[in-house]
Parts: C-alpha cells; structure tokens; sequence
C-alpha cells in the first residue's frame, strides 16, 4: 500500500496544471493518502499584483523589457501562484525567476522565501533566485543562466 502511495505521488507530481491566463488553475496534490484539489490562483491577491505590475523596481524592469519580455519561452510577470505573488513565471518549463533584493538577506526575509519556495516546489515548480545587484552588474550572465535553467527544464518535461 505504501509503495502504491509514492507511485501515485510520482504520477501526481508528473502533471502538468493547464495555465489559464486570468484565471484560476487548479492542480492535484497528494496529502495523507487523499487526492485534493488545491486552486493555485488567489482572488485577494489580484489588486496587489497589478499594483506590482505597474511598480516593478528597477531591476525588474530591467529583466522583463530587455530579456524575458520577448524570451521566445513565455515568461508571465507578477503572477499569482497559490498564495504568493511570483516575480517571473514560466508555466511551460514549470520555473519561477525571482529577484531578491535586501530585505531577503534578512532573517524573516530568509526564513519568509524557504518557506514560500518549498510551497512552490510542492508543485513541481523550480525557483530560481537571483539578487538584485547581479541583474545590475552581470546582466549577461543572469540571462544566460535563466536560458540554460529554462532548456534543462524543458529538456527534462519532454
């Protein structure tokens, strides 16, 4: 029976939710022996994550309009993810890009992104954290590891 369980966990894990633009989606997870639906998309984050949209820092600015926007892979911005709102999104390769600024190098700051990460990773989605001051100062080197990351990770779902 338990082995039964990690192969339904394996097989769960292994789908892909369907990314509906402006909508919820919905994905299956695996949580003590039941099958449930989890809603990946929260309602009471939409007025904040267009607030986001509009007030990108610079840095995320920078990445989005001079890499990601036109990133022949699409890549979404800002975009609700359950109960957190993610920097970069790229459904197909099941990766998220998040710019970290100084306030994640803090304590509450770091022990806030573990936790968020390891909720993102429940399904099936890479987090790709990358600071602030890199995108500043090694913008070609951030572009190609979010290429290489995005061809391993489509290498790998196909």
């Amino acid at each position: 029976m338990l082995r039964a369980g990690f192969y339904l966990l394996d097989m769960l894990q292994s789908i892909k939710p369907p990314l509906c633009k402006g909508r919820w989606q919905k994905s299956l997870i695996f949580d003590g022996g039941i099958v449930k639906m989890d809603y990946k998309h929260n309602k009471s984050l939409v007025a904040n994550a267009k607030r986001l949209r509009k007030n990108m820092t610079k840095e995320e600015r920078h990445l989005w309009y001079d890499f990601l926007r036109a990133y022949p892979v699409k890549f979404l911005r800002q975009k609700i993810l359950g109960k957190y709102i993610v920097d970069f999104y790229c459904a197909e390769a099941n990766l998220i890009v998040e710019l970290d600024g100084s306030q994640h190098y803090e304590d509450d700051g770091q022990q806030y992104d573990m936790d968020r990460t390891a909720y993102l990773e429940r399904f099936g989605i890479r987090v790709l954290r990358v600071p602030n001051n890199e995108v500043n100062q090694n913008f070609r080197g951030v572009c190609e590891y979010i290429d290489v990351t995005v061809r391993q990770s489509l290498n790998q779902l196909r």
